[in-house]
């Protein structure tokens, strides 16, 4: 086990699933860690296995991340807490439910965890980075990103907003030691489906990874400095292709009159 002490990670929703396979990977990377998740016995039990197995320390923090008093003090803990080098950005849910069918309170919820306190989060850990010249984030999107007519529209939504948020973050800190990205993971066997009313066992086995491997490949495209992290991805050069086309047409998207395609008929 690396002695190596690389600051402390906070990862939310890390009670279960990917963001407690992020704290055991994390801590036997090095890294003391700060637990959130709104389930505090499950952090607990966690806290406690980790540490015996790592001897790293790890603080846990109980927060329902929706709430916004509850979001403020995580906030806070972020912009106070100096030895806090890496945030990675797990907590969400998610439906499989198609969009008029879905409670809207229910749909705003979700935009409330895995939009704004994803955001909010983010702009609590920068600065602090900045000032200390490194620090990274890694955000957990969702293949339904680039293919959000996969699952429920506002699910596929809050994901897009995730990758473009990471994008255009890591533009506007480029060459300033901070790292980011966006990982963007296929179906996983997590409490995802169940919680959702689809079990696990319905799906495909050939299209579901282990959450292990899924974090295990991310962390390997964290190591080699990638923006956008797809573990389920088999051929690359179908993403540097969809990323190419995207910046070739960017300069293209603004002028100052319409497309011929668009002229009135005569």
């Amino acid at each position: 086990m690396t002695q190596t002490h690389l600051g402390t990670a906070m990862i939310t929703g890390a009670s279960s699933g990917i963001g407690a396979v992020y704290a055991d990977r994390l801590a036997r990377r090095g890294y003391d860690l700060l637990l959130v998740a709104r389930n505090r016995k499950r952090l607990m039990t966690l806290a406690s296995s980790i540490t015996t197995d790592t001897r790293r320390n790890v603080e846990i923090l109980d927060a329902d991340l929706g709430d916004g008093v509850a979001l403020a003090n995580v906030e806070a803990k972020l912009r106070q807490d100096a030895s806090i080098t890496l945030l990675v950005n797990n907590a969400g849910i998610g439906t499989h439910t198609p969009l008029v069918d879905s409670d809207v309170d229910a749909m705003s919820r979700m935009i409330d965890l895995n939009v704004t306190a994803l955001m909010r989060l983010t702009y609590a850990a920068v600065p602090g980075f900045l000032s200390r010249g490194k620090g990274a984030v890694i955000n957990i999107s969702s293949i339904v990103a680039l293919a959000p007519e996969m699952l429920n529209g506002v699910y596929g939504g809050s994901k897009a907003f995730v990758l473009a948020f990471t994008q255009s973050l890591h533009h506007e800190l480029a060459g300033k030691g901070i790292h980011v990205q966006a990982v963007l993971p296929g179906a996983t066997a997590t409490d995802f489906w169940q919680t959702g009313g689809l079990p696990l066992e319905s799906l495909d086995k050939s299209i579901v990874m282990s959450a292990g491997n899924m974090v295990d490949a991310a962390l390997v495209g964290f190591d080699r400095g990638e923006l956008v992290t797809i573990p389920s991805l088999q051929d690359v050069a179908r993403w540097e292709d969809f990323a190419d086309a995207r910046r070739a047409m960017s300069n293209l998207l603004s002028t100052n009159t319409p497309a011929p395609r668009y002229a009135a008929s005569r």
